[in-house]
């Protein structure tokens, strides 16, 4: 038999308040909305579908989400001022070629935030 094709790949996180985690993700992380529901919302960029589940306690979720921009520092700073919790500021740490900062998003899941630079 042929392996599977999924049709997409979706990452979940979720949300205690669904306006405000859509709303942070559209304005504020560059996400454009596909559809949005009190229970189920998803945001694309490019091919990266991002789904908000419902149902949240606002409690830092683990994740493994990972935004990368062009200057690292600048989508820290806007996260910040649109309500995320500063985790850790951005920092280019010996032998990777990526700067990176974590964030809490208003609903509470740990993201990352990386600049590439190249290879080392």
């Amino acid at each position: 038999m042929p392996p599977l094709t999924p049709q997409a790949v979706k990452y979940v996180l979720m949300a205690q308040d669904m306006d405000r985690a859509v709303a942070f993700y559209r304005d504020t992380m560059g996400f454009t909305e596909n559809f949005t529901s009190p229970y189920w919302s998803e945001l694309r960029f490019g091919t990266a579908i991002l789904g908000l589940h419902g149902g949240g306690d606002g409690q830092r979720q683990p994740t493994g989400l990972s935004l990368q921009y062009e200057n690292v520092a600048a989508a820290y700073q806007t996260a910040l001022q649109a309500g995320a919790q500063a985790i850790h500021p951005p920092e280019q740490r010996e032998g990777e070629p990526i700067i990176l900062a974590t964030i809490q998003d208003p609903e509470g899941n740990g993201i990352m935030l990386t600049q590439y630079l190249g290879h080392e």
